[in-house]
């Protein structure tokens, strides 16, 4: 156990958390409470967030600054998302929160850009708000519930990591970039291989990465389960800083000397060789070359994924005076606004309209099915961090994980392409001493007088949301859908334009639950919540992927109970506490091979049980008894016993009310 003041020599991550620690010892598997300094809000999540915040009868959020950026759901095609826009603009207004418009970026760049900061503590609504560990920042991605409650003044919990130290050597060689090498480690560690751990990189390798490429980094740490993933303040982030206009809020950060780490690994960079995701989870992670010669459709550049200035301008230097193959789509997905002027300013944008590359506006687009979506069945190359089946809007994709380099080398060749084997030399790019920038673009909080005066601009899609109740004392449910292993968060509510212009609203996205595992599990479960609501079975690493809590709320609303699985994914475990859901694991994995859909669930004395000790049994009728794990803490079974976060907030807030 290492206390907050304690002299042994501390890695970087553990000072962040004991700079941050409000309740709580730093001992892996303990539970952990910290303040938070700054908030990430995205559109298509930060509108449940701010139903959320009015639900808790919040007067203004203390997290500062708190952003919300309109990223996700750019396209137009009927009044949806421009509804969503103006009452996510009139909710920042009414809280106190800034307000990233559409075109301005993805949130994870941008926000490094124009509000990053070394040494604080960022919480975001999306999982891939570990990308902000690249500047030296604490850098967590959670549901938004419990963003909500950071914003409310709340600590956030959760279990306190092993760090995992990552020791770098060497240099990457030609045609190889930070893309590369994270795949590499999804290759050795898959999907689950980071869960419970922050990934802390260190070492002389380091010298030769830059911000950018260590966001790459840090962003995809998320796809191995880690909690966060942290880089050292060095000079790279000074550099970074000071291209925008910010040096003054760089400040040094590194490991004490003698710190130890729980993990140890080291990547030789120099080692490294083009990599690929094939279809269709991140870490089926083999050699380009192993690929080489597979017919291509479509070459997509951009996303969170691979954000940088020289992520696109090492595609602009390759394509310079070529031509995309016949047949493929070279999509050029821009960052941030920043970036995108910058391109044009040292006139990379001109090389890529010319080769016949496509290019689209600043924000998620592709990444998450809004736009660009591939024909079915034939192979689209993409920098996204994600490659789970149907996130691309496509539902036969085929999708594969690379880099700038080998997606550009392919689509110039129109095959799949290990990019060594082009006839050019590798273009080395370092960005600019000076990008382009304008924080004109930004609208301030309002001052907080004139704010409690804004009214929420709400529509029909923005529903108020569904008050939950808490489990009863006997839990008799149905066993309403059984699944398999790494079920994402994109199998339970998906994305893409069809579906997403609706996540504002429980109620209209609810049709949509679980369809591509189960199209009938919805009228199903309207059924049993009629009835006393429903458990669902489910298999390793259930829940990976997005942070998006509306997969955890809008089955709650539709009656789930419980979700019994072999493990969970980190922030999807924490969802389903925060909405009143009980997540449990086998004591015993061979149980787990016993429930069938359609069994009953039965499990008397629930609440005593829980408070007892962290197993408790259970039974299915005509199969006996068997042991399930709950592994909560005080905290979180006092918000099942009321229903959820939400009732806990609000019962609070009234109770300080009735004491004035």
């Amino acid at each position: 156990m290492i206390s907050r003041d304690s002299r042994t020599p501390l890695n970087l991550a553990q000072q962040l958390i004991r700079d941050h620690l409000v309740a709580g010892e730093m001992t892996p598997g303990s539970e952990i409470a910290l303040r938070m300094d700054q908030a990430l809000l995205q559109d298509v999540l930060g509108t449940l967030v701010m139903l959320e915040l009015e639900a808790m009868g919040l007067d203004r959020v203390h997290t500062e600054p708190s952003v919300q950026y309109i990223d996700h759901g750019l396209v137009q095609a009927d009044h949806l998302n421009a509804e969503t826009y103006l009452f996510l603009k009139s909710a920042c207004e009414r809280f106190g929160i800034w307000y990233s418009g559409p075109g301005n970026g993805i949130s994870h760049p941008v926000h490094m850009e124009h509000f990053g900061l070394p040494g604080q503590s960022i919480v975001g609504c999306d999982s891939h708000t570990t990308s902000a560990g690249s500047l030296g920042m604490l850098a967590i991605g959670a549901g938004g519930i419990e963003v909500a409650m950071a914003m409310a003044g709340e600590p956030l919990y959760l279990t306190m990591p092993e760090v995992w130290g990552i020791r770098l050597e060497g240099r990457l060689p030609d045609w190889v970039s930070a893309k590369d090498a994270v795949l590499e480690l999804l290759r050795r560690h898959g999907v689950a291989g980071g869960k419970d751990t922050i990934i802390e990189y260190h070492g002389p390798g380091l010298e030769h990465l830059s911000a950018m490429d260590r966001h790459v980094l840090a962003n995809m740490g998320t796809e191995m389960g880690a909690t966060a993933t942290v880089f050292p303040s060095d000079d790279e982030p000074r550099r970074f800083l000071a291209a925008r206009g910010r040096e003054a809020d760089w400040k040094p950060l590194s490991a004490e000397p003698g710190c130890t780490y729980g993990r140890e690994e080291t990547l030789d960079l120099s080692s490294l060789e083009p990599l690929i995701a094939l279809p269709s989870s991140p870490d089926r992670v083999v050699p380009v070359r192993e690929v080489a010669g597979e017919p291509l459709h479509q070459a997509y550049v951009g996303s969170s994924g691979n954000p940088g200035y020289r992520d696109f301008a090492v595609v602009a230097e390759m394509v310079r005076g070529r031509s995309v193959a016949e047949g493929v789509s070279l999509d050029i997905n821009p960052s941030s606004r920043q970036v995108l002027a910058t391109l044009i300013r040292d006139g990379y944008l001109a090389d890529l309209v010319s080769s016949g590359a496509r290019l689209h506006q600043t924000g998620c687009n592709g990444c998450i099915g809004m736009g660009q979506a591939p024909a079915a069945g034939l192979n689209s190359l993409r920098t996204v961090p994600r490659n789970f089946p149907y996130r691309s809007g496509t539902r036969e994709d085929s999708v594969f994980l690379c880099s700038p380099e080998t997606a550009a080398a392919s689509a110039l060749m129109g095959v799949i392409t290990d990019p060594r084997t082009l006839d050019m030399v590798c273009p080395r790019i370092t960005e600019p001493e000076k990008m382009v920038v304008n924080r004109d673009l930004f609208t301030a909080p309002l001052p907080p007088a004139e704010a409690r005066l804004k009214p929420l601009q709400k529509t029909d899609n923005t529903p108020a949301l569904p008050e939950l109740f808490a489990l009863p004392d006997i839990l008799e449910v149905p066993v309403l859908l059984v699944t398999g292993d790494n079920v994402s968060t994109d199998d339970i509510m998906p994305a893409g334009q069809r579906v997403m212009p609706y996540w504002s609203s429980v109620y209209a996205s609810a049709p949509f639950t679980f369809e591509s595992i189960d199209p009938d599990y919805a009228r199903r479960a309207e059924a049993s919540r009629k009835l006393g609501g429903h458990a669902i079975v489910g298999g390793h690493n259930y829940g990976q992927g997005s942070s998006r809590e509306n997969a955890a709320l809008v089955p709650r609303y539709l009656g789930l109970q419980a979700v019994l699985a072999r493990s969970f994914a980190r922030i999807h475990w924490q969802n389903l506490v925060c909405f009143g859901a009980l997540p449990l694991t086998f004591v015993n994995p061979m149980d787990a091979g016993r429930l069938e859909q359609g069994d009953s669930l039965v499990i008397r004395d629930l609440h005593a049980q829980l408070a007892a000790g962290p197993d408790l049994s259970a039974e299915v009728v005509g199969k006996g008894h068997f042991y399930l794990h709950h592994g909560m803490s005080h905290r979180q079974r006092e918000l099942l016993a009321v229903g959820g976060v939400i009732n806990l907030l609000r019962a609070r807030r009234a109770e300080a009310t009735a004491a004035r």
